[in-house]
């Protein structure tokens, strides 16, 4: 009895070990050798099909696309405005400089690509007229020098006017690759509320002229710089310790600005609050 009980728990094992192994008929897991081999073959073969098709739908497209040109940007045809320093809050006391040191900083950081000294390598392009250079595969960049924002450079004034209570921004348009604007494109600023603040702008006209137009990408135009308005919020005492808003426009063009889904098409918003 106790023989047939062992016999047949080894008969048992046996059968559980053929499943994994065979050793009569050399079948693992069921299959021989070569039903394996045949079977790896199929997905190497069927994988490596798969894979040179998808390879070769990514190639097909990337044949079809510009590297300098988006294929599609009929959502970014009316650009945004943008101020620096980059805040929707400017808000510090006048007479305390470490208050204000974060707006002047970014400031001074993004006008080093603007020094007289560096510009000065780039072309002086014909005012008013857009610079077209279809053609040209490299394309030059329009000088846009530091000093003409004058009391906004930050070269007479470190502080940006922040120390007098008078503080500059500073507004650019973002990049559209292939953008030329019509009309004569200006910035224009107004406070949001009864107060009758007076704002002075460098260049005096506002104006951001056509001949930084067309930008052609980051490739072709690799130097390439973005016009920008500065614009000095001339405070009074009687303006201090109260929440300005101030509202800037793109002007005089085709593009738009009034779009209510979009806040930031052709316009931007900033509070401004000093104190002394």
């Amino acid at each position: 009895m106790k023989e047939a009980k062992e016999g047949g728990m080894k008969e048992a094992k046996d059968s559980w070990t053929d499943v994994i192994y065979n050793r009569r008929s050399g079948e693992f897991l069921g299959r021989t050798s070569s039903s394996w081999g045949l079977i790896l073959l199929f997905y190497l073969v069927f994988y490596g099909v798969l894979a040179g098709m998808f390879s070769l739908t990514i190639w097909v497209l990337l044949q079809t696309l510009d590297e300098n040109v988006p294929r599609h940007q009929d959502r970014i045809a009316n650009p945004g405005l943008v101020i620096h320093p980059h805040t929707s809050e400017i808000i510090f006391n006048r007479s305390n400089a470490a208050d204000y040191s974060q707006y002047t900083q970014q400031l001074h950081n993004l006008l080093q690509r603007y020094n007289d000294s560096v510009q000065g390598s780039n072309d002086l392009c014909l005012v008013g007229e857009y610079t077209e250079q279809e053609h040209t595969a490299i394309k030059k960049v329009c000088q846009f020098k530091r000093s003409i924002l004058q009391q906004c450079s930050g070269l007479g004034d470190s502080s940006f006017g922040y120390a007098d209570g008078k503080p500059c921004v500073l507004i650019k348009m973002n990049r559209v690759v292939g953008l030329k604007p019509q009309g004569d494109p200006y910035i224009h600023c107004t406070a949001k509320s009864d107060a009758q603040l007076r704002i002075q702008y460098f260049p005096e006209e506002a104006r951001l002229d056509k001949m930084f137009f067309p930008y052609y990408g980051k490739k072709a135009h690799p130097n390439y710089v973005q016009p920008m308005v500065a614009v000095k919020l001339l405070f009074s005492k009687q303006d201090y310790d109260a929440e300005l808003s101030v509202e800037c426009k793109l002007e005089g063009t085709n593009l738009r600005n009034n779009d209510e889904r979009d806040k930031f098409m052709g316009r931007v918003s900033f509070q401004v609050k000093v104190s002394e």
